[in-house]
């Protein structure tokens, strides 16, 4: 039986095809939307002052920043929100700066809720929807903290893939790392270090809303049953934010 040309072709093009589909990430072929997650950022709150400056200049809220442009504090704190509607909340004495693939962490503390990837000096983060914290202190040791979902972390050495297998950082659990990507420990998130999270800077004062509280609040009610969330704010939308309302469940109230 006499086969059409586009049966024929097509033990050749699927090989072709199938890596493109399967690979995350393929030499030549654009990278899937949650890798630019992080190319820009609206700031959408300043707390403590007016101390956040994007290159070294004072912002103001609703202002853009675009890679590779640095986000930093002195005595304030903030507020982002990525283009995929990913939050990161930035502390006290802290740098970012915004990339095509990831936000490098330079230094402080970065609490972010969604699909937005992190980076420090030595390592690589892969996120799918998820809360978790990320740190790098002076001397350039990371640590990271899953609240809820996971994280896949590439270890890196001069910037680039170190080739050793990633470390996958379930829920509940923080992970320490070198300067140089060694990795120090992996250990369990107790109840009183996610009561410490969630009473801290990153948490308390702050009126946007994290798009994936919901699930940081399952999460606790199944695993962590003794820790209680922060209420949300008690009003319908935030100042300053349109189109942005709080979503309507029900918290316990602590603070």
């Amino acid at each position: 039986m006499r086969r059409s040309p586009a049966s024929l072709l097509l033990p050749v093009v699927l090989p072709v095809l199938l890596p493109a589909v399967l690979l995350p990430v393929v030499v030549g072929v654009p990278a899937p939307p949650p890798a630019r997650s992080a190319d820009s950022a609206v700031i959408r709150e300043i707390l403590d002052g007016d101390q956040l400056f994007v290159e070294g200049r004072k912002a103001k809220v609703s202002q853009q920043a675009s890679a590779p442009e640095a986000v930093s504090t002195k005595a304030s704190r903030g507020a982002l929100s990525f283009p995929n509607g990913a939050v990161g909340r930035i502390n006290r004495f802290s740098q970012m700066r915004l990339g095509q693939s990831c936000f490098l962490l330079d230094r402080g503390q970065v609490l972010v809720s969604g699909k937005a990837a992190g980076c420090t000096r030595s390592a690589r983060l892969s996120v799918r929807g998820t809360n978790y914290l990320l740190e790098v202190d002076e001397q350039g040791e990371s640590q990271l903290s899953v609240l809820e979902g996971s994280v896949e972390v590439d270890v890196l050495r001069d910037g680039e893939p170190s080739g050793t297998a990633p470390t996958t950082v379930q829920a509940g659990q923080r992970l320490r790392l070198s300067a140089q990507g060694v990795v120090l420990a992996l250990l369990s998130l107790t109840s009183g270090d996610y009561d410490a999270i969630l009473r801290g800077p990153l948490f308390n004062g702050f009126r946007l809303p994290l798009p994936q509280y919901g699930s940081l609040e399952s999460y606790l009610r199944r695993y962590q049953p003794s820790v209680t969330l922060p209420a949300l704010p008690g009003v319908q939308g935030v100042q300053g934010v349109p189109g942005v309302s709080l979503p309507s469940i029900g918290l316990p109230r602590l603070f």
